[in-house]
């Protein structure tokens, strides 16, 4: 029996997949999904109510103090213990709103500045040692015009070590809590917005506006806070996290409230390692605000972003 041919089979053509119709543009969302001012909005919504919600039982413990007495919940400003609690609190509620948005947004907390694989590394310590010898540096100056002197220990014996450790963790504890509130989601959401430097001038000038309520401060002391917010957003534009900026503010702080002994943006230090004085015109020695007010210290952050600018070349700050 003859072999019979059998015709070719033709597949019927393949359709394209549809393509999804994109999400139309409203005042809400837009490309990238709600857009970024909403987001600011709302996570500023969650640190109120979080903070809110954090007060309640020191609020009730103040109520229900016998006779007034509110020695459970006072606790002094400038002591390692009292620092701890409030910068601390500043830290963990907008770290929590954070973490909030960042289910909401689909993203990993660490984005937002804080990456935990570069926790306690190598930034961190070079953030810390730039920062003392930063205040080192402006004090030097200030001393070189025979405006500043030391006067000798002002603690003894153990206490040395545990002021040490205590205001070294505390200090840490205040880098996390400024930069993180300050250049952490926020400098993240309005980057996207309205691009990175833009947002750092809006964010440092009111990091300034937040030191105005301090003891003593100065209309040239919070130009000197300004300059340090766009130094820290430097740092964080260059390194690609927030652990530099911490380290260098843990360093300023420790420097200059307790191993010098000076005043901290106004405010007086407490246990510090030296004794120190001050003798000369204002824009020398900072005059009520310390040496942030000292002309040195715009000075001295200027080389420092010179020479950080020199050794960290490349853009590393990733915002969609």
């Amino acid at each position: 029996m003859p072999d019979q041919e059998i015709p070719p089979t033709t597949e019927p053509p393949t359709l394209p997949a549809p393509t999804p119709s994109p999400v139309p543009n409203t005042i809400f969302r837009g490309p990238n999904g709600i857009r970024a001012g909403w987001r600011v909005l709302i996570f500023l919504a969650l640190v109120a109510v979080i903070g809110i919600v954090f007060t309640i039982p020191f609020v009730l413990m103040r109520v229900l103090s016998k006779g007034g007495d509110q020695s459970l919940v006072a606790v002094s400003g400038l002591t390692p213990l009292g620092l701890s609690i409030t910068e601390g609190a500043l830290f963990v509620i907008p770290s929590i709103a954070a973490l909030i948005m960042a289910r909401i947004e689909r993203r990993k907390y660490g984005q937002y500045g804080l990456p935990a694989r570069f926790a306690l590394r190598k930034d961190l310590w070079i953030g810390i040692l730039a920062g003392f010898l930063s205040i080192s540096s402006s004090l030097l100056g200030i001393f070189a015009f025979h405006g500043f002197h030391l006067t000798g220990l002002a603690i003894h014996g153990s206490t040395i070590v545990s002021a040490t450790a205590a205001w070294g963790a505390t200090f840490v504890i205040v880098g996390l809590a400024e930069e993180f509130s300050f250049r952490g989601y926020l400098q993240y959401t309005l980057t996207t917005g309205v691009g990175f430097w833009p947002t750092a001038i809006l964010l440092s000038c009111l990091f300034g506006l937040a030191h105005k309520s301090n003891p003593g401060e100065t209309r040239f002391g919070l130009f000197s806070v300004v300059l340090f917010g766009l130094l820290f957003c430097l740092f964080l534009c260059r390194t690609g996290n927030l652990w530099w900026a911490v380290g260098f503010h843990a360093g300023w702080d420790w420097g200059q409230t307790f191993f010098y002994g000076v005043p901290d943006s106004g405010i007086p230090p407490y246990h510090n390692l030296f004794g120190s004085t001050f003798n000369g015109p204002n824009w020398l020695t900072g005059g009520s605000v310390g040496p942030e007010a000292s002309v040195f210290t715009p000075i001295v952050l200027g080389i420092v972003a010179i020479l950080f600018t020199r050794i960290y070349r490349e853009n590393r700050y990733q915002a969609p």
